[in-house]
Order: C-alpha cells, then structure tokens, then sequence
C-alpha cells in the first residue's frame, strides 16, 4: 500500500455539531494545541467567506483555543502573494470550511499557499476540513455524482491536494444516500479504498496511516481490491455498475481503521 501519510488530518462529514457538545471541533482544538492552539480558518471553498469566517473563529474561540485567524482566498494572486507563508509561522492548526472543492484546488493548486500548506502537514500541523473541505484531502476526489445506483457515467472526479493518498472521500454520506457514486468511484481503480464518512462525523488520521472516528455517526470504508469481476470498461451509458466482492468496514466513534493494512481496529 503507498498511501502518503507524513502528517495529522481530521475529515468531517459536513454538518458537524456546532451548538451543543461540538465533539469534533473540540478535538481538533484538543489536537492543535489545546489552550495554546493557533488556529487558521480558510474559507477559500465558501461563497459567504465573511459570514462562514466568523463562525468559525467564535467558535474556536469558545471552545478554548488561543488565537484564531481567518484567512479568505479570493483568487489565485492572493494565494501567490509573496509573504502568505509567514501568516502561517504560529499555526498550529488550519481548518477549511465547506463549500465548492473545486474553489479549493483551483485557488490553491499549484500556489505559494499550496506549497505552504503541504509544508505545514509535513510539519506535524494537524489540518482539518469539512464537507468540501473533506473531500480535497485526497489525491483524487469527487466533486459530483447521482445518489443511488452505482453507475460509471454519473460520476466527476479531479484532483484533489494529495494531503492523502490511494484514498477517495466522500462526505454526507448516509444523508445523501452516496454509497453509489463512492463504489463507481473505487471502480476505476479498485486498489483505491473508498472512504464515506456521514455528517457530525469525521476521522482522525494520525502520521501512521490509522484514523479513529469521531462523531455521532458512522464511517463507511470499501474495499474492492479483491475484486474479481467489473463491467467498469465495458458500461454503456446508463448502464448499472457491477463490482465484486468488495468488502465493507462500518465503524462508529472510537474505532479506528488501517489504511495500509486494510482492517479494522477494534
């Protein structure tokens, strides 16, 4: 398995609890330093960056943490500024709000900013995203699809910022009914594991390839690498997908995953 793990993540399903115990948001405060965390809130994926920033930053300053700031990325020369690594010397901990993955990589990639956040996970800072946010994490990810049966052509996928690795993410998961678009996502390449994690949900993947779940839901991770029967070549438009066996891991908060050994850890 050649999954790229050198830092810390925490992938939220979307929706996460934001009023009541906030289990989530208070552990990634936890994992970024506690009552010394510095927070970067990046609101590159929102339409509503000032309104989605303020959330963020009263919230994570209610839950504990020492300094907040949020940093809105409106275009690529923003993200090519000379200097945009120093607003990062003291963080300890970046979190990207929901919104269009797409705005995400196309904003970042490629940038001084993209670069220094690859430097900032390789580092050991903990970083954090949620609904789209989540799903950028990985080298390749979905950005649309139909709910519901599993078909090649309904499905859209770009790369994504490769924080991780022969991993493809999906958020909302149960909510939104997206076990289909995940499996035909796995289809193209079934070595890739597919990950779907529901909302007020996440997994925390530590610098070893193991995640535990967190949240009030389930994680849902498929298998097909031992796969030994697939249409996905030979689908026509509309067509139904066919991919089996494929293995699936169902875990709920507190279990945990290995990513290169592929099992679960009870």
């Amino acid at each position: 398995m050649t999954e790229h793990v050198e830092g810390r993540l925490l992938i939220i399903g979307g929706a996460e609890d934001k009023k009541n115990e906030c289990k989530i948001l208070k552990r990634f405060v936890q994992e970024a330093g506690g009552k010394e965390s510095r927070i970067t809130v990046l609101t590159a994926a929102t339409e509503l960056p000032l309104q989605v920033g303020n959330e963020y930053h009263s919230l994570f300053l209610e839950l504990g943490a020492r300094e907040v700031q949020v940093l809105d990325v409106s275009d690529r020369i923003q993200a090519n500024r000379r200097g945009i690594g120093k607003e990062f010397e003291n963080s300890t901990g970046v979190f990207f709000t929901g919104g269009d993955q797409l705005r995400i990589t196309g904003l970042l990639g490629g940038t001084i900013l993209g670069s220094t956040l690859q430097q900032l996970y390789e580092r050991g800072v903990i970083i954090a995203g949620t609904s789209a946010g989540a799903s950028v994490m990985s080298d390749t990810m979905i950005v649309g699809g139909e709910a519901g049966t599993a078909k090649k052509d309904s499905l859209t996928m770009a790369p994504g910022l490769g924080l991780l690795r022969s991993v493809v993410i999906d958020q909302h998961f149960a909510q939104r009914g997206r076990i289909g678009r995940l499996l035909s996502a796995i289809s193209h390449n079934p070595y890739v594991l597919g990950v779907g994690i529901d909302e007020d949900t996440a997994i925390l993947v530590q610098d070893d390839a193991r995640f535990t779940v967190v949240g009030s839901n389930t994680v849902t991770v498929a298998d097909a690498s031992s796969s030994t029967t697939t249409n996905v070549s030979e689908t026509s438009p509309g067509q139904s997908l066919v991919l089996s066996p494929i293995l699936l891991h169902v875990l709920s908060d507190g279990y945990g995953f290995d990513l290169k050994r592929r099992e679960s850890l009870l």
